[in-house]
C-alpha cells in the first residue's frame, strides 16, 4: 500500500493573502519510478495514484479519512507563519504627509 502525505497547502506566489492557505492537502506517494517513453519522449508511469490529491479543512479529518481507509499517513508539519511582517497597502505611497522614502 503507498503512503500518503498529509500537509498544509502553501499560498500561491501569485497572490499575496492566505485565502486557500488554510486547507490540508493528502497526496499519495509515487508508487513507481516514472519511465521515459521511446517513440515520443515523454515521462509517465502506470502509477494513477500519483494524479489523486484530496483537501480537507483540518489535519484531523485526513488523518481519520487515512485510518477510515487503512491508509499509511504522515503528517508534515506547517511551516511557522512569521509574526513580525507589517502589512502595507499601495495606497500608504501616496499618503498626505509621508516622511518615508519613496519605495518604488
Amino acid at each position: 500500500m503507498q503512503k500518503a502525505r498529509i500537509y498544509r497547502t502553501p499560498k500561491s506566489a501569485m497572490q499575496s493573502g492566505r485565502a486557500r492557505a488554510r486547507d490540508w492537502t493528502l497526496q499519495y506517494e509515487p508508487g513507481e519510478p516514472k519511465r521515459i517513453d521511446p517513440l515520443m519522449g515523454w515521462s509517465g508511469s502506470g502509477d494513477t495514484r500519483a494524479q489523486v490529491r484530496l483537501a480537507f479543512r483540518s489535519c484531523e479529518d485526513a488523518v481519520a479519512w487515512c485510518e477510515a481507509k487503512g491508509v499509511p499517513y504522515e503528517v508534515e508539519a506547517p511551516p511557522p507563519v512569521r509574526a513580525d511582517i507589517k502589512p502595507k497597502s499601495y495606497a500608504d505611497n501616496f499618503r498626505f504627509g509621508r516622511t518615508d522614502n519613496w519605495t518604488h
